[in-house]
């Protein structure tokens, strides 16, 4: 679920948050509002009105945001021919061509160490920052690993209500940091409705949703037991990270996360002046960015020679559950073959993406969000490929399989030893 069109930042304002310029954030996590509890119900009323009134989920900035900052200036990123990294470069010509027809913003690929494809289409260039949507879920997968390695954090089994404490005592007190990102959290599944009254849209747009989902947002399952695809959960990441650091979500994320690993910077929506992140989507950052989030996970953790996530953090990730064979914490996993596959609970329905034939690859890991926009990782094959960008036109159906096989059966022979998926 993703805000549309809550108000359109003007771009002059967003270049100063992203060049270091913007308001600057209060020191440390938040504490309790001071928002008057009138206006801030008039406010939540203001943005559910917007998105009853444009539902399409393509917004390309947040009110308010607040800046993340990131490598200044980011590093260098090595390029290279296809061919010289075993690729054919038909292939990625045509993946291209395709990224293009879905109306796609960016189309990225990496191979052994160079980039060998990076175009960008409808005014989107290198240094503009992309809405990641869902995206943002494998990124709070990578903080908590972050913090896990700084001590902050003991271990993914950690209750969160050692983080939340109005939790203590209560069924919510199951709950370890590790469900928040498998999505076993219990916490109720993700829903749409259109009663301004319902938990699911106050616990999004609320300028105070931290309370929100701490007090009002319901367990409906035992903590562990039942994969429940929830904004919710991730959201609760960063009250996680906050409470654990002793440091702001977006400062966490810019200075431990991206900072080392070269990357830009960007912007991250908060409820509101001063509060909390939303850790489960919205987050604004550049195409080169995405693309060493993913280094970060196909190198297992490690960044330009230095270990950033703990080890066997990235194996947990990776690894899918029992409730959802195609999820792990925070990242999709190609699992069992699937004609296809959505991302509620399995055994329920709900849109579902196609994969027309099976990945070429097993092992296969996607950032995956609304609007097809999907990172593939294929740690077999020393690649990584990209398409962001809004929603695909529904003629021709978007395929998640397809667009990757194109690229991995463009592979000179013998150049990786691919283990196609499990039917």
């Amino acid at each position: 679920m993703a805000v549309a069109r809550v108000r359109v930042l003007p771009m002059a304002l967003l270049a100063a948050l992203l060049a270091g310029a913007g308001p600057s954030a209060p020191p440390g996590p938040p504490r309790r509002s001071t928002l008057d509890p009138a206006e801030a119900e008039r406010l939540y009323r203001a943005r559910f009105a917007a998105l009853r009134a444009s539902p399409a989920a393509d917004v390309a900035a947040y009110d308010p945001l607040e800046p993340v900052p990131g490598a200044r200036p980011p590093g260098r990123l090595p390029t290279a021919r296809p061919e010289e990294r075993g690729l054919d470069p038909a292939a990625i010509a045509a993946a291209a061509q395709v990224a293009e027809a879905a109306n796609s913003s960016a189309f990225l690929v990496w191979r052994k160490g160079a980039l060998v494809a990076e175009r960008y289409f409808h005014g989107t260039t290198a240094e503009t920052p992309v809405v990641s949507r869902s995206l943002a879920k494998p990124l709070a997968a990578i903080a908590v690993g972050r913090a896990i390695a700084l001590g902050a954090i003991r271990s993914l089994d950690q209750p969160v209500a050692d983080f939340i404490p109005e939790w203590r005592g209560g069924p919510k007190a199951a709950i370890r940091v590790r469900h928040l990102l498998d999505m076993r959290s219990g916490l109720l599944a993700q829903g749409f409705s259109a009663d301004p009254a319902n938990v699911w849209s106050r616990a999004y747009l609320h300028p105070v949703h931290e309370r929100i989902l701490i007090e009002d947002y319901p367990l409906t399952d035992p903590p562990g037991e039942v994969f429940e695809y929830s904004n919710a959960a991730a959201d609760l990441v960063a009250l996680v990270v906050e409470a654990a650091t002793g440091r702001r979500y977006a400062d966490f994320v810019g200075r431990e996360v991206l900072a080392p690993l070269g990357a830009a910077g960007g912007a991250v929506w908060v409820n509101r002046p001063g509060g909390v992140a939303h850790s489960g989507c919205c987050i604004l950052l550049p195409a080169r960015t995405w693309l060493r989030l993913a280094l970060l996970v196909k190198d297992d953790g490690v960044a330009q020679g230095r270990r950033l996530l703990p080890p066997g953090f990235v194996a947990e990730m990776r690894t899918a559950t029992p409730q959802n064979p195609h999820h792990g914490l925070g990242v999709w996993v190609a699992g069992p073959y699937v004609e296809r596959r959505g991302f509620a609970n399995p055994a329920r329905g709900g849109p579902k993406v196609l994969h027309s034939e099976p990945y070429l690859a097993r092992d296969v890991v996607l950032f995956d969000g609304n609007a097809n926009q999907v990172i593939y990782i294929v740690p077999s094959a020393d690649l990584v490929v990209m398409r962001l960008g809004a929603p695909p036109p529904r003629d021709p159906e978007w395929d998640n399989a397809t667009f990757l096989n194109r690229i991995l059966r463009g592979l000179r022979p013998g150049e990786a030893r691919l283990e196609p998926q499990p039917r």
